[in-house]
Formats: structure tokens, C-alpha cells, sequence
């Protein structure tokens, strides 16, 4: 093997172990979990210290993050307190059962309201994106009615932009994979914005018993959208989806994705955000029988201005089911801001519960912002085991000098950091087309960057 060949290897292997500790290092934030929580995880964490030792972050009053009234007499500041418990929540279909959105809501403080461009206050009548669906021919793709008995199956809204979506839309798209069906292609399910008015969307795909499939959803062009998107993952079936959010600068997307898992089944969910001016995905998955399992994934690259957010939900009201999330971000450019909200509810009847949750975010220089917020809630003690790590920080000097004392530049040593921190998620995919479109994307937005 030549010299610059040995080089380029040691600086490959070096830049993976870079970006796998870049996140641990990151100032005052790290922290422990209990040593059952720890034998739980093992290895699966890549040896980021669980546990939260968060520091406040400057720029509170930034739109988006809406301050608490002030009490006149205490000079203290009010919120309005979420549920006692996340399995509480108020859920309708109907939106004029959700109150107007102030911003003080837990579910919104850090949202830029004004940036919905109507979504969460207007009648959603503009025409829905066009979708065109690339199945085997096994798979069975329908155009039906809201009175389809498979709509509202899955889930039902949190939130009174997925209300508005789910009273406003007129008819919906449902790809199913037969039972038994053991698919070799993908399915590729393309939604195609091509206007800015204000509209609504429904989707359901239904993975039947014993099923096995892969399920691309991509999201592209000019749009301003609310949408529900519906997975019924069968028993033992296995399903993955890979949704991508791949807009134009100027679209609004707020997307609610709800699972529900039958016994013994796996489900795969992995979210990609790279374009759009304000993107808000909220995934929530829910297991109807013991023995289920779910891996969620997410990668969001944050450039100036963007805001994109992912709040999502693992509700454990079932014995012996397993969950595991990783997600990842990296921000660039003035007023990029990122949001995850990682919410896990382990019911009293979910005896052996194994789960872990997962957060690091890479910030490439001043000027962007990011909110992390892992929350578990564990209301039985009967459980394999449980914990969450967040982490936030900048890329670290040494790991720099270290690649750059190989004889690689300052800027590529930068990009090596950064693509070995986010193309782990990219691997979950599994498409090799995909995986390289997106690479590549991810390439642009660093190259485009001025570090």
C-alpha cells in the first residue's frame, strides 16, 4: 500500500473516531444513567455517556421559543403545564376541538408560528402535492375516501395541525403490502409540491402479517402542508420507511407519521430533513401486542434560516417490546435552528420494557441554535431496562489538528468530521441510489459552507 494511501486510511479511521467523539466532549454536556440502564445499552450508544448535564442557552427570546407570561406580583414566569402524563394527552380528529395556537403550548414553544403560513389557523383548501407510487406488483395502491375504514387506524391527532390535516383532506392514498409478501424492491412513494397555498394530505401504508418490505416516502418541490401518514405493521410483518424532506428553500411542511405494531413485528423509521424553510415531523409509534419491535433514525442538516424539528413519540403500553432512537443533526449559518423533542412512555403494563433514546447535534460555527429535550416516563420498575443521552457541541480543536497533521486541509479534515458523524444514519437506508443522492446532498451543503 502507498504512503498517501496508508495517510488517507489513518485520516478516515481517525475522522470516524472524531465525529464519534465529538458530541461526548461538547461543553458541560455529558452526565450518567443508572448501571442497570447501562448494562441495557452496552455498546449500542457507542460509549456516549448517558444522562443530561444541560447548560442554559443564550437567545431565549428568539421567535420560536415562546417566553412564559411574568407574574406581576412574584415577577416569576408562568407556562401552561403539559399532562401529568405524555399517555394523557388531548387527541380528536376534529380540529375545532384543539384551541387556537398562542406559542406558550408545550407542543409549540419553540416553533416560529408566523413561519405555518396558515397551517395551524386557515382552512387548508389549496390542491395536495401529487403522489405517484413505484411498487412490485404484488403491492396494491388505492386512491379512497375519508369513510375508508383503514383511515384513522393508526393514530389519531395530538396536535391541531394534524386535526387541521385530518378535517381538511379530501381523499387518501393506501399502499399495501400483502401478507406474506416478501418484497425485493422498494417501494417508492414520491410526493410532488408544485404551489403555496395551504393544503392537506393523507397517506396509509399497511404492511400485512408476516410481510416484509421497504417503503421510500420523498417529499420534494414547493409546497405548504399539513399531513397525516398512517404505518399498521401486521403481526411478525417487518416493515422500514424512509421518509426524506427534501423541499424547496420556501415550503412549510408539518408532517404527523403514526405506527402502530402488531405482536411480534418490526418497524423501521428513518427521517431525513435537508430542505424546506420550516419543517416540523412529529413520528409516534404505538405497539397493540407484546414482542414488537421499533428502530426510529433521523438526520437533520440545519442552514441558515431553516428551521426543521422532529418532536416524536415511543408509547410502550405492551410487555416484552423493545425501542431504539438515534437521532443526529448538524447546523451551519446564521439563525439555523434545529429542534428534537424525544418523548418514551413506559406504561404500567409494559413489564420488560427494554429502551433507549439518543440525541447528538454538530454545530458548525456561530450563529445557529439547538433545543434538545429527551423526556422518559417510566411508570413501572418491572422493566429490561431504560435511559436517554442528549449532547450539543462544536467540533473539537484537537480531532482537527490531528487529521491536519496528516497532511489534510484544514477544510477537508472539517468535512471528514462531519460526514463520518452523520452517514451512520444515512447507512440505515439501504437503498444505494438513495444513500449516495444523499450523501451527496450533504456534501453540497458543506461545501457551500464558509467555516
Amino acid at each position: 500500500m502507498s504512503k498517501l494511501n496508508e495517510t488517507m486510511r489513518d485520516a478516515a479511521e481517525a475522522a470516524t473516531s472524531a465525529a464519534t467523539a465529538v458530541a461526548e466532549k461538547a461543553a458541560g454536556l455529558a452526565g450518567t444513567v443508572t448501571e442497570r440502564a447501562k448494562d441495557a445499552v452496552g455498546e449500542s450508544v457507542g460509549g456516549v455517556p448517558t444522562g443530561d448535564r444541560r447548560v442554559a442557552i443564550p437567545g431565549m427570546d428568539q421567535e420560536g421559543e415562546k417566553l412564559a407570561d411574568q407574574d406581576e406580583r412574584t415577577g416569576q414566569t408562568q407556562r401552561e403545564a403539559p399532562a401529568a402524563s405524555r399517555g394523557e394527552r388531548f387527541a380528536s380528529y376534529d380540529v375545532a376541538d384543539f384551541a387556537p395556537l398562542t406559542g406558550k403550548e408545550e407542543d409549540f414553544r419553540f416553533t416560529p408560528l408566523k413561519r405555518l403560513r396558515g397551517l395551524h389557523t386557515d382552512e387548508l383548501t389549496g390542491p395536495a402535492p401529487a403522489v405517484r407510487v413505484e411498487a412490485p406488483a404484488a403491492v396494491r395502491t388505492e386512491t379512497v375516501g375519508r369513510d375508508d375504514a383503514r383511515i384513522g387506524s393508526a393514530g389519531i391527532p395530538e396536535d391541531r395541525l394534524a386535526a387541521n390535516a385530518w378535517s381538511s383532506f379530501r381523499e387518501a392514498t393506501v399502499v399495501t403490502v400483502p401478507r406474506e409478501a416478501e418484497l425485493e424492491s422498494p417501494v417508492l412513494v414520491d410526493v410532488e409540491g408544485a404551489g403555496d397555498g395551504a393544503a392537506a394530505q393523507h397517506l396509509v401504508v399497511e404492511a400485512e402479517a408476516f410481510s416484509r418490505a421497504l417503503v421510500v416516502l420523498r417529499h420534494h418541490g414547493s409546497a405548504v402542508l399539513s399531513q397525516n401518514v398512517e404505518f399498521r405493521v401486521g403481526e411478525s410483518a417487518n416493515l422500514t420507511v424512509v421518509t426524506l424532506q427534501e423541499w424547496d428553500d420556501d415550503a412549510v411542511h408539518a408532517s404527523a407519521q403514526h405506527a402502530r405494531l402488531g405482536r411480534g413485528a418490526h418497524f423501521k423509521h428513518v427521517l431525513v430533513s435537508l430542505g424546506g424553510d420550516l419543517v416540523r415531523v412529529t413520528p409516534s409509534t404505538r405497539f397493540d401486542a407484546p414482542g414488537a419491535s421499533v428502530e426510529m433514525y433521523g438526520l437533520t442538516f440545519v442552514d441558515a434560516g431553516q428551521h426543521l424539528e422532529s418532536r416524536l413519540l415511543v408509547d410502550h403500553a405492551q410487555p416484552h417490546c423493545t425501542s431504539r432512537v438515534t437521532y443526529k443533526s448538524a447546523l451551519q449559518g446564521e439563525n439555523a435552528h434545529g429542534v428534537w423533542v424525544g418523548d418514551v412512555l413506559i406504561r404500567a403494563a409494559a413489564e420488560g420494557t427494554d429502551t433507549y433514546e439518543l440525541n447528538r447535534n454538530l454545530i458548525l460555527g456561530d450563529g445557529p441554535r439547538m433545543d434538545s429535550v429527551p423526556n422518559l416516563e417510566i411508570e413501572t420498575g418491572l422493566i429490561a431496562g431504560a435511559g436517554h443521552a442528549s449532547t450539543t457541541g462544536q467540533l473539537d480543536d484537537e480531532h482537527l489538528y490531528y487529521l491536519m497533521s496528516r497532511g489534510i486541509p484544514e477544510d477537508e479534515a472539517r468535512r471528514l468530521v462531519v460526514r463520518g458523524f452523520l452517514f451512520e444514519i444515512l447507512q440505515q437506508i439501504g437503498v444505494e441510489d438513495i444513500e449516495e443522492r444523499l450523501r451527496g446532498a450533504v456534501e453540497d451543503e458543506l461545501a457551500a459552507a464558509d467555516h
